[in-house]
């Protein structure tokens, strides 16, 4: 398989490498989110992402969160030294599909990776015209860029990486909260709108479409 591998820890990007290597696969790393979202797009025919949360320039979730929205459907097994369960939620909220917790056996992260790429993902198509940015928090169109908060970046992200589908509200608030908050649904409706503006700020070719009683879907 072709793995790709995000972790800013050179010892630790080397001992993956080596190791992915020598079990027969191909391997390319990146360092940061910014080099991740580069090499490892919707066309770069990655099997498996092995993603650090803790990077230099952004949230390994963030950066996992662009990816998807960018069309890429590889799983994605997150590396971390955050254990807590609440990490751990928030991880597979983000799009993520296993969590390994820092330190690791090597043996057993490839074990977990190699069953990750067996079982694979569906393809997802990618977002037209809308660039998601995690260092930056920002989305980008062909008219201009805007800025958004962490949790209209996390909001937004939950809706366009499932383009074509009705994205529930509890998704979206899992994706943007951390777990057990309490958040109201005109909370929720009032980011909504927020992120709306923002879109129509730079002429998005998408917006966002309220389903009642259901939750949030790209139209």
């Amino acid at each position: 398989m072709l793995i790709g591998i995000c972790e800013d820890d050179a010892p630790i990007r080397g001992v993956l490498l080596q190791a992915l290597k020598l079990s027969g696969h191909e391997v390319v790393s990146a360092h940061d989110g910014s080099e991740a979202l580069r090499l490892f797009g919707a066309d770069s025919g990655v099997d498996v992402l092995i993603m650090d949360i803790g990077l230099p320039d952004s949230d390994g979730r963030d950066v996992t969160r662009a990816l998807r929205s960018a069309g890429q459907s590889a799983p994605v097994v997150f590396l971390t030294a955050l254990g807590a369960v609440h990490d751990r939620l928030s991880g597979f909220s983000a799009g993520g599909d296993d969590y390994v917790p820092k330190p690791f056996d090597v043996k057993e992260l490839i074990a977990r990776v190699e069953a990750m790429g067996r079982r694979g993902r569906p393809s997802v198509r990618p977002l037209a015209g809308l660039t998601l940015d995690p260092a930056a928090h920002s989305v980008r169109t062909a008219a201009g860029e805007v800025l958004l908060t962490p949790t209209e970046f996390r909001m937004l992200a939950a809706i366009t990486s499932r383009p074509g589908e009705v994205v529930r509200r509890r998704t979206v608030v899992a994706a943007a909260w951390p777990d057990g908050a309490v958040v109201s649904e005109n909370t929720i409706d009032s980011f909504i709108r927020r992120v709306r503006t923002k879109l129509e700020s730079v002429s998005s070719p998408v917006t966002i479409e309220t389903v009642r009683g259901v939750g949030f879907r790209l139209t």
